[in-house]
């Protein structure tokens, strides 16, 4: 999903430059016994009752009307263990140029609802056919700098589909082991303050299947980082008791 980000928000234009204050060892690891497909359906089943850490920043700088938008947040089910489906953006782009996301968009007339979005939006930039996608649920909507108010749409996605990239938007697409996401060993926080306001974010940077090949990890960070944070704190063992 892409925007332009109004003049009088505090943009973060080299958000690897930025220093990490913290990285979060501290907080176990979601048990791979949760991240299986049954385990996954039956949580999303069966929601606990909780509140998420992360919003995002949109209500500190409202400098436009909100838009509703979704992302779908695809687990492919693969033998080794579920993997999320994310594209990178590609680096021509007006919004977000290079960086790391969920397929997903802005709400369009035609669509029924969040799920309808992020399935529309997903197919036109990777053409993941939704017949291989399951919806098992969402999590709460995150609010970003550029005034959209996104649902996750979170699926099983059934292995064997072939995907289509939109060249246009997508420089590629790339799936990283859900449970290195839900290791919070591997998160760190950011902080800084830029134009008198202070920004802080998380980043999630995966090395990739062949680590040491000399390609850079993949840096996921902002809006995505967020989003699948709030995922690992839906799933971890010390949420509230289903409702």
């Amino acid at each position: 999903m892409s925007a332009d980000a109004p003049p009088t928000v505090p943009r973060i234009t080299d958000p690897q430059a930025v220093p990490v204050v913290g990285v979060d060892d501290h907080l176990p690891p979601v048990p791979a016994a949760r991240l299986q497909p049954d385990a996954l359906r039956a949580r999303f089943a069966a929601p606990p009752d909780w509140t998420p850490p992360i919003t995002g920043d949109g209500g500190r700088f409202a400098v436009k009307p909100p838009r509703p938008a979704s992302v779908l947040v695809p687990l492919v089910m693969r033998e080794a263990g579920p993997r999320v489906l994310l594209t990178q953006r590609t680096a021509h782009l007006r919004g977000h140029a290079g960086q790391i996301s969920f397929p997903g968009g802005g709400a369009e007339a035609q669509d029924a609802d969040a799920v309808a979005t992020a399935l529309r939006e997903t197919e036109e930039e990777v053409g993941l056919d939704r017949r291989h996608v399951e919806v098992i649920g969402r999590l709460p909507v995150y609010a970003t700098v550029t005034s959209y108010v996104v649902t996750p749409v979170v699926a099983l996605v059934r292995p064997g589909f072939t995907l289509t990239l939109d060249s246009f938007e997508v420089a590629e697409a790339f799936e990283v082991p859900l449970d290195f996401l839900m290791t919070p060993a591997h998160h760190r926080r950011h902080a800084f303050v830029v134009d008198g306001h202070h920004r802080q974010f998380l980043s999630m940077p995966w090395p990739g299947d062949a680590p040491g090949s000399g390609r850079p990890p993949y840096f996921i960070w902002g809006a995505t980082a967020a989003m699948l944070r709030n995922l690992y704190h839906f799933l971890a063992p010390d949420a509230a008791a289903p409702r």
